[in-house]
């Protein structure tokens, strides 16, 4: 009897021993999580149950339980790192089949897809080409070739005219061409004041779009005209201002309509883009006492971008960021929650599989449903406490000497037994 109760003690500590060297060799396992060996006596029992001065036989490895505590959060040098602060999984497809895992080192492979270094891909909702983030859930994939470009359809200028300038000298002409022979121009003296900015044609080409203000005779009244790489495109467009310098709508216009306009190369012939239409807003324009100034201007082409960096925000949205200053959102990474987590089935290399005891996953976003939020550049260590786990394997090796201590005790006695005459 001791002797089977004394062998099960053996086994015991020799498996607490086995998860206690596991935690120590992946202490500096990204996402890892501690497991503890769990016990149960043993009592023999019969039909009608154990008696009431029943010996117990011994002990039984009852459970192997992870403990999902939260690690610590190391910054790392990649943007694609991301750790998980809180509760939740990142869900990998593994060949059409949904894994989880808290290690969040991952990188792009040769198609542009997000895995993890098993090549299992990270799973995100998907965002349509405006960056519009969509319910529907699959691979996340990275966009590396050239964005298309988008021509120009609104600008905004946000300008103050200086209500003590005079009428210039020169009546404005026109209209003007750069590309002719010879090439015309305004010249200073038939205006008072000019701003430029870029815009795009459906190409991504950009060209310069001047806009010319020239005070009129008429009280508070201005003429504004427009030219795009030095080719007249429209004006005189009346802006009409009121006592206090603010833009008068019912006197004049709060827009310049630019119509029509056929985007031409840098040697003046066509560049072969679409004839284009588009709106300078100038509606927060005023005319106040002061020197001439432009406090804003915008618009919302732009050329071809290569992809430059990747950013990830704490709700797990990924913004892709181009060489031409636009971002756009390719998708959100979504986490997975488990009502029980300690029910995942471990499967090596940072992964667990779903089980009839952890319950079915729920997705949400990060920070939604209980779950955590993300840091983008960081990993989450291990939850090992290396301290810990050396005095837990001081504690096994003593169970189990005590234990061995009881073999020798039961072989002496039995010895004893076998020697009487």
């Amino acid at each position: 009897m001791a002797f089977d109760t004394a062998v099960s003690g053996l086994q015991s500590a020799s498996a607490e021993l086995g998860v206690i060297g596991n935690n120590i060799a992946n202490s500096a396992t990204t996402g890892f999580k501690t497991s503890r060996a769990e016990f149960s006596d043993l009592y023999a029992s019969g039909l009608l149950g154990s008696g009431s001065n029943a010996i117990g036989r011994g002990v039984s490895l009852s459970a192997v339980s992870q403990q999902f505590t939260q690690g610590n959060i190391s910054f790392t040098e990649n943007s694609l790192d991301v750790a998980i602060n809180g509760n939740g999984f990142f869900i990998l497809n593994d060949s059409g089949t949904e894994v989880f895992t808290r290690a969040g080192q991952f990188g792009i492979d040769r198609d542009g897809f997000v895995v993890n270094n098993e090549g299992l891909r990270l799973q995100a909702f998907q965002s349509d080409t405006a960056g519009a983030i969509l319910p529907s859930i699959g691979d996340l994939q990275l966009d590396t070739g050239l964005i298309e470009p988008q021509a120009t359809t609104q600008a905004e200028i946000v300008s103050n005219l200086d209500s003590r300038e005079s009428v210039p000298v020169t009546a404005w002409g026109g209209p003007f061409d750069a590309f002719a022979t010879p090439p015309t121009a305004p010249t200073a003296d038939m205006y008072n004041n000019s701003t430029s900015t870029t815009v795009f044609d459906s190409l991504g080409n950009p060209h310069i779009l001047s806009t010319y203000y020239v005070k009129s005779a008429t009280a508070n009244q201005w003429q504004a005209y427009t030219l795009v790489d030095g080719v007249s495109t429209s004006g005189p467009e009346t802006l009409q201002f009121d006592q206090a310098g603010a833009l008068d709508p019912s006197g004049g216009v709060t827009s310049l309509t630019i119509t029509g306009w056929a985007p031409l190369n840098s040697d003046g012939t066509p560049s072969g883009a679409l004839a284009q239409n588009f709106t300078v807003d100038v509606s927060q324009t005023t005319q106040f006492g002061s020197n001439f100034a432009v406090s804003n201007i915008n618009q919302n082409g732009f050329t071809s971008g290569q992809l430059r960096g990747v950013e990830i925000d704490p709700t797990g949205v990924v913004f892709a960021q181009y060489n031409n200053g636009q971002s756009r959102a390719l998708g959100q990474v979504v986490l997975a929650g488990f009502s029980n987590t300690q029910g995942l089935q471990p499967q090596g290399g940072s992964i667990w599989t779903e089980t009839f005891s952890s319950g079915p996953p729920t997705r949400n976003p990060a920070g939604d449903g209980g779950l955590g939020v993300l840091q983008s550049g960081a990993l989450e260590d291990s939850n090992v406490e290396v301290t810990e786990q050396l005095v837990a394997m001081i504690v096994a090796q003593r169970n189990f000497q005590a234990n061995a201590q009881v073999i020798q005790t039961e072989d002496a006695v039995t010895q004893a037994v076998i020697n009487l005459r």
